[in-house]
C-alpha cells in the first residue's frame, strides 16, 4: 500500500507453506483479512516470499492467469519479492540450510531468474521491483581462504549473468527489477562493508569486463548497469544485530552509489548482560525459550574496549554466560517491531524508528518496505497473538512512527 513516497507491505514468509497452492490459499485469506483490520480502501501491496517449488507452478500462464485475475479483483499488487530462502522456511529445521543452495550454483541463479520472469509479469507498469536474496553462501562452509575466494569467483558470475537478464528486461519491457542482496549474521556478507568490498573488488571490475564482452559497453557504463540492478536488502534486524547505526550505513552506500532496493523493517532481541551470577542464570534461563531449533539464532556481543564477539547460535553462546565479560547481546530473532520489551529483554526497535525517520527525511533511500516478522510460530507462548492480528499491528505500529515523523 502507498503510504506517503513509499510501498509497504508485510513479507508473507510470515505464512507456513512452500507450494503455491498453499502461498495463494494464505493471500486469499489474510489480504482482505488485513485490509479490513487497517481499515485500508487503496491497492494493497504484497511482499511476496516465494519457494522454488511455488515459482515452478506459478511460472505456468494458466496459474499466473489465475494469479492475476484474483489480484485484480482484490485490489492488490505485488512489487517485491523475498527468494533468500529456496526450500522449506517453518516447521522444519532450516538454520544454515536457509543458504543453500547458494549463489555458487547454478540452482539459485535459474531460481532467482525464474522469479524475475514471474515479478516482470506481476509487476504494476511505471513500478520498480526487486527480489531479496541470501549474501552468497553461508561463511562457516568455507574453511579456508581459497575455498572463500573460489566461491565469490562464482557468486560474481552468477550475479552478473542475472544483471544481464534484467538489463534486457528493462531494455525491451521498460521495467526496472533489481536484485537486493540481504546482509545477515555469518552470511559471506554480514554487514556493510563487506558488502562494499563486494563491489568494489569482485561485482564491479569483473562486471566491466563482463559487460565489454557482452553488450559492448564502456568501463562507467557497465558500472551504472550494475549497480541498477544489483542493489541492497538492508534488513534493519541484521544490521541492528553488528550495531550500525543506520544513518551511518547509508551515508557510505550513497557515497559508494549503492542503492536500497528494499527495508526490511524488523527487529532483534537486545539483552544487557548483569554482573552478578544469580541474575545470569535467571538470564540463561529465560533465553532458552528464544533457542528454537527451527532458526539459526546468531549472537553478536558488545565489550567496551574490546570490539565486538559473534556465536553461529544461541546455544552456544549461553554456554559462555556465566563468565562471559561481554556487556550486551543482540540475538538475530525476530520479535514484533510493535513491542520494545519482553520481560526483561528490550528489542531493537529504536534502530526501526531511526530507520524511518531517515527514509522520510531522503525518500531517495528507497520505495519499497516490508515489514518481517517471520518467527511467530516459535516466539514463547507469552507473545503469541493471532496472524491477522499481528500483521495488522505491525503494519499499524510502522505507519503510526511515519505519521509521528
Amino acid at each position: 500500500m502507498k503510504i506517503q513516497d513509499f510501498h509497504l507491505s508485510y513479507c508473507s514468509n510470515i505464512h507456513p507453506g512452500e507450494t503455491w497452492d498453499a502461498t495463494f490459499q494464505n493471500l486469499k485469506i489474510y489480504i482482505p483479512e488485513v485490509r479490513n483490520r487497517l481499515k485500508f480502501k487503496g491497492p494493497f501491496g504484497i511482499g511476496l516470499r516465494l519457494s522454488n517449488e511455488a515459482s515452478l507452478i506459478l511460472e505456468k500462464p494458466e496459474r499466473m492467469m489465475e494469479f492475476q485475475e484474483w489480484l485484480k479483483k482484490a485490489n492488490a499488487y505485488v512489487f517485491t519479492l523475498n527468494c533468500f530462502p529456496y526450500g522449506g522456511f517453518h516447521r522444519t529445521k532450516v538454520k544454515e540450510k536457509v543458504h543453500a543452495p547458494d549463489w555458487t550454483t547454478e540452482e539459485r541463479k535459474n531460481y532467482t531468474l525464474r522469479s524475475f520472469r514471474i515479478l516482470e509479469k506481476l509487476l504494476p507498469e511505471g513500478m520498480e521491483g526487486g527480489i531479496s536474496t541470501s549474501p552468497i553462501s553461508y561463511r562457516h562452509w568455507f574453511k579456508s581462504e581459497a575455498k572463500l575466494q573460489d566461491a565469490l569467483e562464482k557468486a560474481t558470475l552468477n550475479f552478473l549473468e542475472v544483471v544481464e537478464e534484467l538489463a534486457r528486461i528493462h531494455k525491451e519491457a521498460g521495467k526496472l527489477l533489481h536484485l537486493d542482496i540481504e546482509p545477515e549474521p555469518d552470511g559471506i556478507l554480514e554487514n556493510s562493508d563487506e558488502l562494499l568490498d563486494f563491489f568494489s573488488s569482485w561485482l564491479v571490475p569483473k562486471g566491466k569486463k563482463f559487460f565489454q564482452e557482452k553488450l559492448s559497453l564502456s568501463e562507467s557504463e557497465a558500472e551504472i548497469l550494475i549497480k541498477r540492478h544489483l542493489q541492497v536488502c538492508y534488513d534493519v534486524c541484521h544490521f541492528a544485530i553488528v550495531y550500525e547505526k543506520p544513518e551511518d550505513t547509508f551515508a557510505k552506500f550513497e557515497s559508494a552509489g549503492i542503492k536500497v532496493g528494499k527495508i526490511q523493517i524488523s527487529a532483534a532481541l537486545k539483552v544487557l548482560i548483569p554482573d552478578s551470577a544469580n541474575e545470569r542464570f535467571s538470564l540463561s534461563k529465560r533465553l532458552e525459550e528464544f533457542a528454537e531449533s527451527t532458526y539459526l539464532h546468531q549472537v553478536v556481543a558488545r565489550k567496551t574496549k574490546e570490539g565486538l564477539n559473534s556465536y553461529p547460535d544461541l546455544p552456544q553462546a549461553l554456554e559462555y554466560l556465566p563468565k562471559t565479560k561481554e556487556q550486551e547481546w543482540r540475538i538475530h530473532f525476530h520479535v514484533p517491531v510493535f513491542l520494545e520489551n519482553y520481560g526483561s529483554f528490550n528489542s531493537t526497535q529504536e534502530e526501526i524508528s531511526i530507520v524511518l525517520k531517515q527514509i522520510l527525511s531522503n525518500p531517495e533511500i528507497t520505495q519499497h518496505l516490508e515489514v518481517e516478522t517471520y518467527t511467530w510460530e516459535v516466539l514463547p507462548e507469552e507473545t503469541h497473538l493471532t496472524i491477522g492480528d499481528s500483521i495488522a499491528r505491525e503494519l499499524q505500529w510502522v505507519i503510526g512512527e511515519m505519521k509521528d515523523e
